[in-house]
């Protein structure tokens, strides 16, 4: 691992101010991603500015339904909160179904939401990575492309899928996220915040340069509203999903008057299925329309030749997940 600087903020302007005065700075919240990458040498940060000072572990109800969430609360206790647990069921199970325990203690919710790829390709350090090495080429699409790799969202530079469990659920849920910058504050949906690939993999998300993460806002639940999250993965725990399927639903006897769905695993960004839902409302609950729903989602898959499985297990994921949910209907 190379040296570097490091310094300690207590407060959001000092954090920042820091940052940008810094050579390759970095923030470091949690640190199970970003120091997993230094000591793999994949990320080479000069500066450190340590930010787990900084009041942002509050979780907040708004007065129009809306649940405001500081950047450093930690997985677990955003999991375990009575509000999420309560209001948002498909956020507290996908954030469990993550990671190990010891990981959510200490990983925070502007973490997660910046969480880097698993490739191996671009963990590496050595391997053409667009992502790692701008121009360099991506080894995966004519390498081992079989788990932590998209068939949505892909392109000739760059096939890495997102990682993150909690942020397909965000995804469903619909979000907004707060940053802070040397220009001052603003405000991202959620859905452009984490970016597509296309020509310029390297770039992530839409953060401006030294801007910190400060809260994300969930939208209000849907009203008489359920909602669950599937994982499928190769082995039950600590493990990142080949696809999962993050739904909400809204009943009306056996129809479906409003849905939302989003995948994981099989994007190169948490995927909300628009379409999909709009196939779904006002339809009779059943095995077909949850099939021609599904069909919608990966209509526009580009599978390759180690993870073409994904598209009919993708289609699966969200099957199995829109009968358990609607037939809370008839228990």
């Amino acid at each position: 691992m190379r040296n570097f600087n490091y310094e300690r903020a207590d407060s959001v302007a000092q954090a920042i101010s820091r940052h940008a005065r810094g050579e390759q700075p970095s923030y470091l919240a949690g640190g199970t991603s970003l120091l997993d990458l230094v000591k793999l040498d994949v990320v080479r940060p000069a500066q450190i500015v340590d930010i787990n000072r900084l009041p942002l572990k509050q979780v907040e109800p708004l007065p129009d339904g809306r649940l405001r969430i500081g950047a450093l609360v930690t997985n677990t206790d955003l999991a375990r909160h009575p509000l999420v647990h309560q209001r948002y069921p498909v956020l507290s199970q996908a954030i469990l179904a993550g990671a190990s325990t010891q990981l959510r203690n200490k990983a925070t919710t502007a973490g997660n939401v910046m969480q880097r790829v698993r490739c191996n390709y671009f963990r590496d350090g050595i391997s053409a990575c667009n992502k790692r090495e701008p121009g360099s080429g991506c080894a995966a699409i004519g390498g081992l492309h079989r788990s932590v790799h998209a068939v949505l969202g892909t392109s000739d530079h760059c096939i890495a899928s997102h990682p993150s469990d909690m942020c397909v659920a965000m995804a469903a849920i619909g979000a907004r996220i707060t940053v802070l910058g040397p220009q001052g504050s603003r405000e991202i949906d959620f859905a452009d915040f984490h970016l597509l690939p296309g020509d310029t993999p390297w770039k992530e998300h839409a953060l401006q340069p030294h801007e910190l993460i400060t809260h994300v806002t969930l939208d209000a639940p849907l009203s008489d509203s359920r909602s669950g999250y599937l994982k499928l993965r190769d082995r039950a725990s600590y493990q990142f999903a080949l696809v999962s399927s993050a739904a909400i639903v809204v009943m009306e006897g056996t129809r479906i008057r409003e849905a939302r769905l989003a995948m994981g695993g099989v994007g190169t960004k948490p995927w909300r299925a628009r379409e999909a839902e709009a196939s779904l409302a006002g339809q009779t609950a059943s095995m077909e329309i949850f099939a021609r729903a599904a069909a919608i989602a990966m209509r526009d898959a580009r599978p390759y030749t180690l993870n073409a499985y994904k598209v009919p297990l993708g289609q699966q994921a969200i099957v199995r997940n829109l009968r358990d949910l609607t037939a809370q209907e008839h228990a």
